[in-house]
């Protein structure tokens, strides 16, 4: 049983319903505005420079964190050759012992 909304349909709002629809529109509004405000003063103020000193700082911690992957990167290149050539020497073992 559906009902048609049409010029004849009747709603009826409390007072208290009608305050809060005011009140969620008005914050709303207050919202966006407020929003809009700081978008265009953010579009206005100058851009933070960045000094030399905070700059070699970065370059710095760069330049130290990249040296640390490189080591970290080496070690693990000469594990996986000793481990390279410790399973060759099982290999040949195995071989040896399989030829008997």
């Amino acid at each position: 049983m559906a009902q048609q909304i049409s010029e004849q349909t009747k709603v009826t709002l409390d007072l208290k319903t009608i305050g809060l629809i005011v009140t969620f529109t008005i914050s709303l509004a207050t919202m966006w505005f407020t929003l809009k405000a700081d978008i265009a003063k953010a579009m206005v103020e100058p851009v933070p420079e960045v000094s030399k000193i905070e700059f070699s700082y970065k370059d710095e911690l760069t330049r130290a964190t990249v040296e640390g992957v490189q080591a970290d990167v080496n070690n693990i290149k000469n594990n996986i050759q000793e481990i390279k050539s410790q399973l060759d020497k099982m290999d040949e073992r195995l071989y040896e012992l399989t030829k008997k």
